[in-house]
């Protein structure tokens, strides 16, 4: 029996909320629409960890940061690390990738045989964090409210040109895949950039949203004074009091977020139409789901770095052959998919199941299996010591050793206003997900490991960045000579092989 071709749609900073089964009504996303109606819709999927790198090591890993040892987003992701494209790769599949995936390294690849664009951001130790100098803002790459302030429309910049990229790269691939030329079944990951900010969009995205209901936040600005401590880091490390965010400037950004929603799902719709016409439509896995989410001015906060909801909270949909179509409500994780990949593809990763942290949802998505409590860490700019989470049911528990305790109710306060953490009421819910958590972390160890590895990377940095400098960012190869006809090639085998559907 054949393997299914898998096609993996990767968005940037899309908040989980807005997919609670498929695309919200309000967002103008038909295409993911059409995806959602016949996928399984995961509306409760978790991130591994709510940044750019950590999240995606997780995703690709299925292991959590503090097994990566990618705690941040210039934390080298080792070769000597199984991915699902290795699994994939040694299971006979053609891996490729184009778009972000944020590796920090020399090994750009991490199982995939080819990369057909660069990476958006760069690939080095720059951006290490500094535990040893708490509360140390780095203005130069640090998130900053310009986003939010100057959110509008702009018709190219630098993240509508890489995504245009992105899907032209992932179209013309899917193009040439469908000539067949190669008898293996194939993997495809697509990554895009948006919606992450700024939040910038085209002028034909914002006019979808002129009359848009969602564009102030549920809950509003709750003042610096009461958020809790990790909060206020985080608004600290933005520099909340550079600029004067008005209430206007919050609906602008959003107006803008969710209308790269829609551009997203534009290029999305090129992508999908390219399977159908080349035919492979059927026989290929389609997965959709982001690496973290966004707060968008939600208790006015932005962008990620936390465990709240609007942070942590992903979409995930899978449309696959074996998967029960419809709507999976309990808590997973983007952990999840490398095993649930390695099910659908039959590929046996049993010999490794000790390096894996999520669990495949194969039998979760047909009603036969529980997900155990979704795991999650958080160790990069903001923090200052290791933050982790455990959400198990309705409950959800954060620790962290230099703050209090939170345990939230999202049953009763999907909002997280409320901290039960020390209500006796909630106590023994509290002690049963604290012993989840002792039992899987030592956070003193991982303390530990985080600032030895943010302190070898400083002293690194440093080093390469005197005298001559190599690049690790990956440079794609275009082989021109073997493109289009050649005179070392037979010109009628050419175009008789360049031509998918034959003989029509």
């Amino acid at each position: 029996m054949s393997k299914p071709n898998i096609l993996i749609l990767m968005a940037d900073q899309l908040n989980g909320l807005f997919f609670p089964d498929g695309p919200a009504d309000f967002l103008h996303a038909p295409n993911l629409r059409r995806l959602a109606s016949r996928s399984t819709r995961f509306a409760t999927a978790y991130t591994g960890s709510p940044l750019c790198a950590p999240g995606r090591a997780s995703f690709m890993s299925g292991q959590l940061p503090s097994h990566t040892r990618v705690y941040d987003n210039a934390a080298e992701f080792a070769s000597d690390i199984p991915t699902f494209a290795h699994h994939l790769r040694r299971g006979g599949y053609h891996t490729s990738l184009s778009g972000k995936m944020h590796f920090v390294g020399p090994d750009q690849l991490h199982g995939f045989e080819e990369r057909l664009t660069t990476d958006i951001y760069p690939a080095d130790f720059g951006w290490t964090p500094d535990y040893n100098k708490p509360g140390e803002r780095i203005d130069w790459w640090y998130h900053n409210m310009g986003s939010v302030k100057d959110a509008g429309i702009a018709e190219i910049t630098n993240q509508l040109e890489y995504d245009d990229e992105v899907a032209y790269h992932a179209v013309a691939k899917i193009r040439d895949l469908s000539r067949r030329l190669d008898d293996r079944p194939w993997s495809l990951t697509v990554s895009f950039t948006h919606p992450h900010d700024p939040y910038v969009t085209r002028q034909k995205y914002w006019d979808l949203y002129e009359d848009c209901a969602f564009l102030d936040p549920v809950t509003g600005p709750i003042p610096y004074e009461q958020q809790c401590p990790h909060s206020r880091r985080i608004l600290d490390a933005c520099d909340h009091l550079a600029l004067d965010i008005s209430a206007e400037d919050v609906r602008r950004s959003r107006r803008a977020y969710f209308a790269n929603i829609s551009y997203i799902d534009e290029k999305i719709g090129e992508i999908l139409d390219a399977l159908e016409a080349g035919r492979m439509d059927k026989d290929t896995i389609i997965v959709f789901l982001s690496d973290h989410g966004d707060m968008l001015g939600e208790r006015g906060m932005w962008f990620k770095m936390s465990f709240y909801e609007g942070s942590a909270r992903v979409p995930l949909m899978i449309a696959a052959p074996g998967l029960t179509s419809g709507l999976v409500e309990q808590p997973v994780s983007t952990l999840d998919v490398l095993p649930t990949l390695a099910a659908l593809a039959g590929i046996d990763i049993s010999p490794f199941a000790s390096w894996i942290d999520g669990q495949s949802l194969v039998d979760i998505a047909n009603g036969k299996a529980d997900r155990d409590p979704v795991f999650m860490e958080y160790a990069a700019e903001a923090s200052i010591a290791p933050l982790v989470g455990v959400r198990d049911g309705q409950y959800k528990l954060v620790l962290c050793p230099v703050d209090p305790p939170q345990l939230f109710d999202l049953g009763a306060d999907p909002q997280e206003t409320t901290n039960f953490a020390t209500n006796p009421a909630y106590a023994e819910v509290f002690a049963k997900l604290e012993a989840l958590a002792l039992q899987r972390w030592d956070i003193a160890r991982f303390d530990a490991d985080i600032r030895t590895s943010q302190a070898r990377r400083h002293v690194v940095y440093d080093a390469l960045r005197s005298g001559a400098y190599y690049p690790w960012d990956f440079q794609p190869l275009q082989k021109a000579s073997e493109r289009y006809m050649r005179n070392h090639m037979d010109l009628n085998i050419l175009e008789s092989s360049k031509r998918y559907p034959r003989g029509e």
